[in-house]
């Protein structure tokens, strides 16, 4: 019988489990977490799991610890060892196991880890993730004698993905998984495509020698940019560090964010599907939005959340999703879960199909003015405090406020956002208008609510 476990409060997020390894995260809640999710697994009449761990110096003894957890529920495991999170959840459909669970810190520093789950081939999120820690104190676990099967999969992971992309002409394209955990399948799949890729940061290395793996942050996409002005390539594509998020550059070094490719996606997915539902976050642009409207389809904004999205995907039925964060869902042809090198072979494909540049599709998306995502420490206890603040000033205010994920104000001159980070101790900001001088009445309107919640804005804003 196992002894009741206890989880810093703080790990148990909306969306996944994340902490900081030998402080708020330890071996003992890898085992507890694998205990638990596989007693869910047991209730809802499953008796296996998949189970994958991305590159970081942690992973291969926490995802051992989880698998302990899961055996000792009487599970039997598919293990797929290293490999980014999308090779699981790939897994779980190929390997027919329904369940699974990522150990991944995903875009996070190197000292954080977490876990992602899927239970019964359905997001698993919210109140569900908090039972875990219902389940783990009162020691109410499932117990059974498991086992473990050890497959390697990448090269039908790969088959997939090389399948979506048939190119005719010869492009030279530059690829930066950031030492991350997508990087081994990335070179695989370069073998599998005609064209001439220049893989930099290639080597899976979970200190991540050559910069943070996170596409959203510009500085992180120096070394992609200046290998596609060295090489002469018509673009360049990035991922975070589990491979489940995008960043891409054009081949004049300007950086496409999420929302611009979802105009992208949009049009192809729209083209064959009109009508269809496009989901995309709070943070996205108004002319994300307006141009799903024009060209046919129906937009929903949305929650911020892998999990929030895919679950909205589902109830609604859409064929595309996606994040700021770079997060790219699609159900159109693929599976409906977050892949980054999906997102970027269907953006190769959608080039070869338009016999475009990335480049000339870049400077057909309208201009606005905007920041890019901005995140800044807030306290872990404080930042959905400072939130439920400013929305309380804004409605006695009058303000005309969206509340779907946090405070996305509308006005004149555009809109701003600010919402709590569910992964990390910070606060998200973004604002956007029409012209320079709206955008700086939009930034000082942010900049005062937060000083008036005595939060300092970041200096970039």
């Amino acid at each position: 019988m196992s002894s009741p476990h206890s989880f810093n409060p703080t790990i148990l997020r909306e969306y996944d489990i994340r902490g900081v390894v030998d402080d708020t995260l330890s071996r003992d809640d890898a085992y507890a977490v694998g205990r638990a999710f596989g007693t869910c697994v047991v209730e809802a009449g499953g008796d296996q799991a998949a189970l994958g761990f991305d590159g970081r110096l942690t992973s291969p003894g926490l995802a051992e610890a989880v698998l302990e957890g899961l055996m000792a529920c009487g599970l039997h495991v598919k293990r797929i060892n290293m490999g980014p999170t999308p090779m699981l959840s790939f897994a779980i459909r190929h390997l027919d196991t329904g369940s699974g669970i990522m150990v991944t810190g995903s875009h996070n520093p190197s000292d954080y880890n977490g876990f992602k789950m899927t239970l019964a081939s359905k997001p698993f999120f919210g109140d569900a993730i908090q039972r875990l820690g219902s389940i783990a104190e009162s020691a109410s676990y499932a117990s059974g004698e498991g086992s473990v099967e050890d497959f390697d999969i990448r090269s039908d992971y790969v088959d997939v993905l090389a399948r979506e992309h048939q190119p005719l002409r010869m492009a030279r394209i530059a690829w930066d998984p950031g030492n991350g955990a997508a990087g081994e399948v990335l070179n695989m799949l370069c073998t599998r495509m005609p064209g001439h890729h220049h893989v930099v940061n290639g080597i899976v290395d979970g200190t991540f020698p050559g910069h943070h793996p996170d596409p959203t942050v510009a500085e992180n996409l120096v070394d992609l940019q200046n290998h596609i002005a060295e090489h002469d390539c018509e673009l360049g594509i990035a991922f975070d560090g589990d491979g489940d998020r995008v960043g891409v550059v054009d081949g004049k070094g300007r950086i496409l964010w999420a929302d611009q490719l979802m105009m992208l996606f949009a049009e192809d997915v729209l083209r064959e599907d009109p009508g269809a539902t496009i989901i995309a976050d709070v943070k996205s642009s108004q002319v994300l939005f307006d141009e799903i409207a024009r060209l046919g389809g129906v937009p929903i904004m949305w929650k911020t959340g892998h999990s929030l999205i895919k679950s909205k995907m589902s109830e609604t039925g859409s064929p595309l999703a996606g994040e700021m964060s770079g997060h790219i869902f699609f159900a159109d042809r693929y599976f409906g879960f977050d892949d980054g090198l999906y997102a970027a072979v269907r953006l190769l494909a959608l080039l070869e199909r338009q016999q475009i540049t990335l480049a000339e599709l870049r400077d057909r998306i309208p201009e606005v003015e905007n920041t890019p995502e901005l995140r800044f420490p807030c306290a872990e206890e404080r930042k959905f405090d400072v939130i439920e603040e400013v929305s309380a000033r804004l409605d006695s205010a009058g303000a005309d406020v969206t509340s779907i994920d946090g405070v996305r104000v509308n006005t004149e001159d555009g809109w701003w956002l600010l919402r709590a980070s569910n992964t990390q101790d910070v606060l998200v900001a973004r604002c956007e208008a029409r012209d320079i001088d709206g955008l700086t009445r939009l930034k000082s309107a942010l900049t005062a609510q937060l000083a008036e919640s005595g939060i300092a804005a970041p200096e970039d804003l």
